[in-house]
């Protein structure tokens, strides 16, 4: 019980700090959205981009983990996404209840859990993980909304909003960049390289308290379905994962651990985003945002104390 509260104190304490500082009116209002830009914009993609333009080997060690995570991912997304078709009869929010319930916060939360809980080497999983959830699950519900809007009158229209918003991502052209690098064998000037590992430092620690910063502005509306939501995104995923992972493609222990850790992480605000340039129910996502954090403070600490005492 020892070790697993000392991976979890870290990064909920952070995140206890941020809320504090915020409820206690120690930074403006903006602060949450100001430091959640330095992050994303910043920090975030030094520390991705500093890792894989070093790491290629271990990026492509094991490829069927990305099918174990996104194929978790996807089932949690369309299952809660029929759900609520069938009783809003509405694309656009069942969309967006999918994909709270799918988007596990793998960026600013998911890489200091793993890297405290797994050791130096999950940093690999963790961005691959980002990849698939920034990439594959954005991509999926940005083309169920165009589709359902029908706001293009063919699919290559319906892929350019599509496109255009994953060339504007830092959180994927960083590692996609790092990886690029790599393959050139050149090593990066080392004031360049000593500085991006300065900024990339800051990642963990401002993301966590950004987060903190942001549950200072949870919605106290209450809203039917948060049950299920919270229920599949903290329980039902990581089983699923699980399941994929390990009994069906068999991967090795750590990179099983690594699947079920990073799909049992909280909602991120990546659906927020995107509801605020779709006009969806950003009332939802922000609760969804707030349990699940809040709730994984437990779950998580179930899963870290099942880890090595039966799924190793």
């Amino acid at each position: 019980m020892y070790s697993v509260i000392s991976i979890i104190f870290p990064v909920f304490s952070l995140i206890l700090l941020g809320y504090l500082t915020g409820k206690f009116g120690l930074f403006k209002d903006t602060a949450s959205t100001e430091l959640n830009y330095f992050v994303l914009w910043l920090a975030l993609p030094a520390q991705l981009f500093s890792y894989t333009s070093k790491n290629k080997a271990q990026i492509l060690e094991q490829p069927l983990f990305l099918v174990a995570f996104l194929g978790g991912s996807l089932l949690i997304y369309l299952l809660m996404y029929l759900l609520h078709w069938r009783s809003l009869r509405s694309n656009l929010g069942a969309n967006f209840w999918g994909l709270s319930s799918s988007y596990s916060n793998t960026g600013y939360m998911g890489i200091p859990l793993c890297m405290l809980a797994l050791g130096e080497d999950a940093l690999g999983p963790a961005i691959l993980a980002t990849l698939l959830v920034v990439s594959g699950l954005f991509s999926i519900s940005i083309i169920g909304i165009e589709l359902g809007q029908q706001k293009a009158s063919s699919w290559s229209q319906s892929i350019v909003p599509i496109v255009r918003a994953l060339l504007k991502n830092p959180l994927l052209i960083a590692p996609i960049a790092g990886f690029v690098w790599s393959y050139s064998e050149l090593d990066l000037y080392a004031p360049v390289r000593q500085g991006l590992e300065l900024l990339g430092a800051a990642a963990s620690p401002c993301a966590l308290i950004s987060i903190g910063l942001f549950l200072v502005k949870k919605s106290n509306v209450r809203i039917d379905g948060m049950v299920t939501l919270v229920s599949l995104k903290l329980i039902v995923q990581p089983f699923v994962t699980w399941v994929i992972a390990g009994p069906i493609l068999g991967l090795p222990t750590f990179w099983v651990n690594s699947a079920i850790l990073l799909s049992a992480l909280p909602t991120g605000t990546g659906p927020l985003m995107l509801a605020q340039y779709y006009r969806g129910d950003t009332e939802m996502i922000s609760r969804a945002i707030f349990l699940t954090t809040l709730g994984s403070i437990f779950t998580l600490s179930f899963i870290l104390w099942l880890i090595p005492n039966y799924l190793n």
